[in-house]
């Protein structure tokens, strides 16, 4: 959602902030704003992107080594000037930066509006600058510790104060806040990628926890107002990968991250002549025994998830689901110490994932995550962690984390046979070594020919369908969420089988049809699904393997995937239709990075 940034030190605060929210700018682009503490605090903010509040800081003597600042995907208020963050309080010697929901903010306005406190925007963080001023004796920490304790909800927020032009106070409740640590500086985040230029070195926040931080030194206190000690996480991610490297836009530069993405998450677990060691990462213990497996997850991440329930499927006997998190916790709770919960999320942060990884641990779940980001509230949570080592992603629609989350649920699979059933799927994993120079193969292949079709069929299409059979149908929900998401053409994905209930009432002459027929049993009963497609007039892309070159008259367009074991032919399908969803939002003008009225991570509910 929205994104956070704060600096103390003995330089200008203002290169931090703006470069910090610049990295950030993929949690929310409404609004921004900063305020530094330069003998007054001072504001700055604008309804907007960053490159919009940089023209007004070209005009501004910025020399104050504090502040925070604030980058806005619009909850509560319409996107505004007024709404923008930083929020003052009445006496103008406080200022608010906050992600989050604080449910209770309408009580807490009218109860502050009778003490006599006037606001001034429409947003819920408002409430949290007036309660500070109301509860404020001199200590800035025990006025921020007092607020906190009224407040509903979700939040990560950084407060300065004109009285304390050497600390800032940071709190976080259920919306992540990182702490980088500098010389004679630190600094915070919400998110890791805006730290890289300036330190890999971390304290990550956890839920409860508030920190001073000084310039030199900073103090973590938990909930009870006592001092702990956390540990220091170093950060693998070079600065490097947090940039676009000469690409156009993050989501290509992504795209093309693929190979070294997938390598990554394979290196040191699985070797070349099939043998798997997980062993270090999930304990033996954690799955031997079960008998159900819960995949919960959302969006993209949900998509891999019905990837590892199909896996688990063909491998075990065990009952398998999976389920959105934003659903899961409306179900009835079935979940006991016999079920292992595998909580997927790029981020680590989802709220809707939180929540209904916290609803399965209380039942009695064991918990794997599986995640991207070290430090998340997801990985400190779980029993154990996945890492997919995907680096960072920048671009909002999710493209390398997917194809590694698919990764590691091919080897979680495998791991889970070997300890239930005593087999080893020594083929699918010797395969899926190859998958990086496939992908390599399959980009440059294919990208010229996709960027074509989009320019000259999806342009100004309104409608687009997604069809396949067994893994294929979950690759098609994936690939249609990538269209719509980011070209804002509809798309709807079905099994190719229920095309005849309704849907071919649809097809119409020139409805783009995107077809995978990736699995050897099904693909005949696919290709006769399009052929009925075909007939109505239907502009067919089919992403068919190497050996199903006969299938040239059915499409439009064929797309040939490398041969790889049909299990994970997932992994591969997925490039060309993120290449597809690319280019469409690009021959449209859309915004690739920063698609209108969405955010990377979604850290409310």
């Amino acid at each position: 959602m929205c994104g956070i940034v704060g600096y103390v030190g003995i330089n200008s605060a203002a290169p931090f902030l703006v470069q910090g929210l610049k990295k950030l700018e993929y949690r929310g682009y409404d609004s921004v704003g900063i305020c530094e503490i330069n003998d007054e605090l001072r504001v700055h903010k604008t309804k907007g992107r960053i490159a919009d509040l940089e023209q007004i800081l070209a005009h501004v003597d910025l020399r104050g080594s504090i502040g925070i600042g604030h980058t806005r995907w619009a909850t509560h208020g319409a996107p505004s000037h007024v709404n923008a963050h930083p929020h003052y309080d009445c006496t103008q010697r406080f200022a608010v930066v906050h992600n989050g929901i604080i449910e209770n903010y309408q009580q807490l306005r009218l109860e502050l509006q009778n003490e006599g406190h006037v606001f001034v925007s429409e947003t819920d963080t408002e409430v949290i600058g007036h309660l500070v001023e109301q509860y404020y004796q001199g200590d800035l920490l025990q006025a921020v510790r007092q607020a906190v304790s009224r407040l509903a909800g979700s939040y990560a927020m950084v407060v300065i104060c004109v009285d304390h032009p050497d600390q800032l106070i940071a709190v976080r409740q259920d919306s992540p806040l990182v702490i980088g640590l500098g010389e004679q500086e630190n600094y915070i985040a919400s998110d890791i990628p805006a730290l890289l230029e300036y330190t890999r070195t971390v304290y990550v926040l956890e839920d409860g926890q508030m920190a001073k931080v000084m310039r030199d030194q900073v103090e973590i206190y938990d909930a009870n107002g006592q001092l702990v000690e956390v540990p220091v996480l170093h950060v693998d991610w070079s600065p490097v990968q947090a940039e676009k490297a000469g690409y156009a836009d993050f989501m290509l530069k992504e795209i093309h991250e693929h190979p070294k993405a997938v390598r990554d998450t394979l290196a040191g677990r699985v070797a070349k002549d099939g043998s798997l060691t997980l062993q270090n990462e999930i304990p033996q213990e954690l799955v031997k025994g079960i008998k159900r497996v819960e995949f919960i997850a959302c969006g993209t991440a949900y998509h891999a998830a019905l990837y590892g329930k199909c896996l688990l499927e063909r491998f075990t006997d065990l009952v398998v689901y999976a389920d959105l998190a934003s659903e899961y916790r409306y179900k009835p709770n079935k979940a006991d110490q016999q079920t292992l919960a595998v909580v997927i999320s790029q981020s680590g942060e989802t709220a809707d994932t939180l929540g209904a990884m916290r609803l399965a641990k209380a039942a009695g779940a064991r918990i794997l995550a599986i995640t991207n980001v070290l430090g998340s509230t997801l990985s400190r949570e779980a029993d154990a962690v996945l890492y997919t080592h995907a680096g960072p992603e920048i671009a909002v629609a999710s493209t390398k984390a997917y194809t590694t989350q698919l990764a590691c649920l091919g080897m979680l699979a495998a791991y889970i046979q070997a300890e239930n059933t005593g087999v080893y799927e020594r083929e699918l994993l010797a395969a899926l070594q190859l998958i990086p120079e496939q992908m390599e193969q399959l980009i440059a292949e294919t990208e010229t020919i996709l960027k074509q079709y989009a320019e000259e069929h999806l342009w100004d299409a309104h409608d687009t369908f997604f069809l396949g059979r067994g893994l294929d149908y979950a690759s098609a929900m994936e690939g249609q969420l990538k269209l719509k998401e980011i070209s804002y053409i509809h798309g709807e994905a079905l099994a190719a089988g229920e095309l005849k209930h309704g849907t071919l009432a649809l097809i119409e002459p020139g409805v783009p049809v995107v077809a995978l027929a990736t699995q050897p049993e099904l693909v005949d009963k696919t290709i006769s699904n399009l052929k009925e497609v075909k007939a109505r007039g239907g502009d067919i892309v089919l992403l068919a393997m190497e050996e199903n070159r006969d299938y040239s008259d059915v499409a439009s367009e064929l797309i040939l995937i490398p041969q790889t074991h049909p299990l994970l032919a997932p992994l591969l399908t997925a490039i060309p239709m993120q290449i597809l969803a690319y280019y469409a939002a690009k021959t449209r003008g859309c915004d690739v990075d920063k698609p209108r009225n969405l955010a990377k991570s979604v850290t409310v509910e």
